[in-house]
C-alpha cells in the first residue's frame, strides 16, 4: 500500500445453494483474478459458502460440516496470495450456529467475526436459525487451533498499524448504532460488509445512501459485498448490488442484477488527514478491541482512476454553475455583511482589467444590489502605469460602465515617479522597487479615496495569489475586506466565465470573455510592441499546477512524494516530470516563505475546505523551515 493506498475487491459470485464445494471452489477463481488485480481487501457476500437462502437446511449437520472442510480448504488456498479475505458461512458453535465472516490470510483462519444484528421483521427469519454474536472476544477451538471469535476485533497491518480493517455483516449496518461506530472508534480505517440485501422497488437508492452516509460519518473506507444471482428465487431476488465507498464518495458501484466483482482504491492516507484535524472525531471510549496482526506486501500497482486536473473545479457543468453561483452568493454575503456593519454604502475597488479585479468587482455589485444600494457607490478606479496596456484599460473601462459602477481614472506615473526621485531609483532599473512602488501606490490611492467616500476598499487577491505570496507586501496584499481570499485561481476563471454566461448583457458579456482571455499579469513592466510582457506564469509557474499542489498540501496533509505520484498521472502528456518537480520546488518553497504575508491578511470568506487565514484553518508560523518538504522533493528528482 505505497503512498496510503489500498485496492480492496467486492465480489459477488454466482453461488449453489447448499453446495459448499461448488462456492468454495467459485471463490478459488475469484481470490485469484482479484489477487492478480492487485486487491489486498477481497469481500465475499454474507454466507456465500453456503449461500444465503438456504433456509432451514441450516439446521442441517450435513450442510455445517461440509461448510467447516471447504472453509479450512478456502485458508489453505489462500496460503500464497498477498490478500486479507473475508467470506461467509453459518458456524457451528457452542450449541448454536451464528452467520459469521471467516478471515483468511496466508493460509490461516485469523479470526471468526459474527452477525451481531439478526434480523427478523418482514422478509427475514434469521432468528430462526441463527443467534446474534457477541461483541466480546472469546477463543473458540476449530481444528485443533484456538481461534479468536467476536465482533470487537481490529486486523492491523504489521507494517503500518493505521491500516486497520474490521467487519460487520448486512443487518448490521441497518440498525441505529452499527458496529462499524466500534471499530472506527476503536481505530479501523477500513469497514467491510458481507451482505445478502434482497432487491425490492427503492431499496438500491436507499441502500446507496446509506452505505455512502455512514462511510461520511466514520471517515472510512467502506467496502459493501452483496449476494445476486444464484440464491434462490423462491420468494427473493438478490441484485448484487455491491459498492466501495470513501467518506462519503462512491467510488465503484456494481451494475443491479449482474454478478460482478468490482474494485477500488481507498486512500488510508487521505481518511486519516481528516481524521487528524477532527478533534471531534469519535470522541466516545470504543470497547476493548481484540488486534490481530496481518502482513501484506508494500506494492506500488497503478492507480484505477485519475485525479481531477483542477481538484478545485466539478468536472460536469451543471454541478459547476451550481458550485458559482454558490460561491458567488458567499462571496457577496460576506461583504454584505461587512457593508452593514459599519453603516458603508461606498466600496472602492481598483480595476486593472485582469480576473482577479473583475472578479472582485463582480462580486461587490452582487452585493450592492442584495443590499439594495446605488451601484454608483462602488467607485470603480483603473490606474494605468508603466506596464499597463490598451486591451486591459479598455476592458477595465468598459467593464466599469457596463457594470454601472462609478469610474474614475488616476494615472499613477507622474506620483510613481516622483517617488522614484525622493528614494533615488533610477526609472531604468525594473526590479522589484520598481514594480512594488507601482503596487503600494496604487493602494494607496484607493485607501484615501475610501477615506474621501466613507467606504472601504475591496480586496481582490485570490487565493492561489497569497499561498505563494504573489502580492505586494502593503500593496495589492493590502484591503479592508478580500473577497477573493478564498478562491484559488483556477476557480477565478470559472467564476467569472459563469457570470458571463447568465448574466443577459452582450456588452457585458463580451467583455468578460475578453478578460478570461488575457493573460494574467501584473502588468507591471513595460509592454513590448503594446503587449503583455510580464505573464505570472512564466515566472511563478502554471497556476492549476500550484492550485493542485496547494490541494493536496493543505487538504489532505500529503507528502510530496504522494502529490508528485498524483501530479504524474493526472498531468501525463500536459507536462513533464521535470517540470512538474521545478514547479513544485517553488510552490513549496514560496509557500513557506511568504506566511509573514499570510500573517496579517485583511478579513475576507472561506469559501471552500482549503484557506488560509492565519484566523482560521492556517495557523503556521511565518519562519517555519521549509527543508524538510523541500529535501524530498529534489529526492525524487
Amino acid at each position: 500500500m505505497r503512498d496510503g493506498y489500498i485496492r480492496v475487491a467486492a465480489v459477488t459470485p454466482k453461488v449453489r445453494v447448499a453446495d459448499p464445494a461448488w462456492n468454495e471452489e467459485q471463490i478459488e477463481l475469484h481470490i485469484s483474478e482479484a489477487s492478480a488485480k492487485g486487491a489486498k481487501i477481497i469481500v465475499f457476500p454474507e454466507l456465500s459458502l453456503s449461500g444465503y437462502t438456504c433456509g432451514d437446511l441450516f439446521l442441517q449437520k450435513s450442510l455445517l460440516d461440509e461448510c467447516r472442510r471447504q472453509v479450512i480448504a478456502l485458508a489453505h488456498f489462500t496460503e500464497d496470495f498477498d490478500a486479507l479475505v473475508f467470506v461467509g458461512l453459518p458456524l457451528e458453535c457452542r450449541g448454536k450456529i451464528y452467520n459469521v465472516t471467516a478471515v483468511l490470510h496466508r493460509g490461516l483462519i485469523l479470526a471468526f467475526v459474527p452477525k451481531t444484528n439478526i434480523p427478523n421483521y418482514n422478509e427475514f427469519y434469521e432468528v430462526r436459525h441463527f443467534a446474534p454474536g457477541p461483541p466480546q472476544v472469546d477463543m473458540i477451538r476449530f481444528e485443533g487451533r484456538d481461534i479468536p471469535f467476536g465482533s470487537s476485533i481490529l486486523f492491523e497491518n504489521e507494517t503500518d498499524p493505521e491500516f486497520s480493517v474490521a467487519a460487520e455483516i448486512c443487518e448490521d449496518v441497518w440498525v441505529p448504532c452499527p458496529p462499524s461506530m466500534s471499530h472506527t472508534a476503536a481505530g479501523a480505517s477500513i469497514i467491510v460488509n458481507l451482505s445478502a440485501s434482497d432487491e425490492v422497488i427503492g431499496k438500491a437508492d436507499y441502500r446507496r445512501t446509506m452505505i455512502s452516509a455512514i462511510s461520511a460519518r466514520l471517515v472510512c473506507g467502506y467496502v459493501y459485498a452483496c449476494a445476486g444471482e444464484g440464491e434462490s428465487s423462491q420468494d427473493l431476488v438478490f441484485a448484487g448490488d455491491s459498492m466501495i465507498t470513501e467518506n462519503g464518495r462512491i467510488i465503484e458501484e456494481a451494475p443491479l442484477f449482474k454478478n460482478s466483482v468490482i474494485y477500488g482504491d481507498i486512500d488510508i492516507d487521505k481518511l486519516l488527514s481528516e481524521r487528524r484535524r477532527m478533534n471531534t472525531f469519535l470522541a466516545a471510549e470504543p470497547f476493548d478491541y481484540t488486534v490481530i496482526p496481518f502482513h501484506l506486501d508494500e506494492t506500488e500497482t497503478e492507480l484505477l482512476s485519475v485525479p481531477p486536473r483542477f481538484p478545485f473545479v466539478p468536472d460536469d457543468k451543471e454541478s459547476r454553475n451550481r458550485r458559482c453561483d454558490e460561491i458567488l452568493s458567499i462571496q457577496a454575503q460576506g461583504l454584505k455583511k461587512r457593508l452593514e456593519h459599519i453603516h458603508a454604502k461606498n466600496a472602492v475597488i481598483g480595476i486593472s482589467g485582469g480576473l482577479d479585479s473583475t472578479l472582485a468587482l463582480l462580486v461587490t455589485v452582487r452585493a450592492f444590489d442584495s443590499l439594495g444600494l446605488d451601484r454608483k457607490g462602488i467607485t470603480a478606479v483603473t490606474m494605468p502605469a508603466f506596464g499597463t496596456t490598451d486591451r486591459t484599460y479598455n476592458n477595465a473601462v468598459t467593464l466599469i460602465r457596463s457594470l454601472g459602477a462609478e469610474f474614475r481614472e488616476i494615472n499613477i506615473l507622474k506620483a510613481v515617479r516622483q517617488h522614484f526621485d525622493d528614494i533615488g531609483h533610477d526609472e531604468s532599473v525594473h526590479d522589484v522597487t520598481y514594480e512594488n512602488s507601482q503596487a503600494r501606490e496604487r493602494t494607496q490611492i484607493l485607501m484615501d479615496i475610501a477615506n474621501q467616500n466613507g467606504g472601504i476598499v475591496i480586496g481582490t487577491g485570490d487565493l492561489s495569489e497569497l499561498a505563494l505570496g504573489w502580492a505586494t507586501y502593503n500593496g495589492d496584499h493590502m484591503s479592508m475586506y478580500g473577497v477573493n481570499s478564498g478562491v484559488p485561481k483556477t476557480l477565478v476563471r470559472h467564476l467569472v466565465r459563469y457570470y458571463a454566461d447568465t448574466c443577459g448583457n452582450a456588452e457585458l458579456e463580451a467583455v468578460l470573455a475578453d478578460v478570461l482571455d488575457t493573460p494574467v499579469s501584473p502588468e507591471l513592466l513595460p509592454p513590448e510592441d503594446g503587449k503583455i510582457s510580464q505573464q505570472t506564469e512564466d515566472l511563478v509557474g502554471p497556476y492549476e499546477l500550484h492550485d493542485y499542489f496547494l490541494y493536496y498540501m493543505l487538504r489532505f496533509g500529503f507528502r510530496p512524494r504522494k502529490i508528485y505520484r498524483l501530479a504524474k498521472a493526472t498531468f501525463d502528456g500536459i507536462y513533464s516530470n521535470e517540470v512538474i518537480l521545478k514547479w513544485m520546488r517553488t510552490f513549496y518553497r514560496r509557500f513557506f516563505q511568504q506566511q509573514f504575508k499570510r500573517s496579517c491578511l485583511p478579513d475576507g470568506p472561506k469559501v471552500g475546505t482549503v484557506a488560509v487565514s492565519p484566523r482560521g484553518d492556517l495557523r503556521m508560523p511565518s519562519d517555519a523551515s521549509a527543508d524538510l518538504w523541500l529535501s524530498e522533493v529534489d529526492s525524487l528528482a
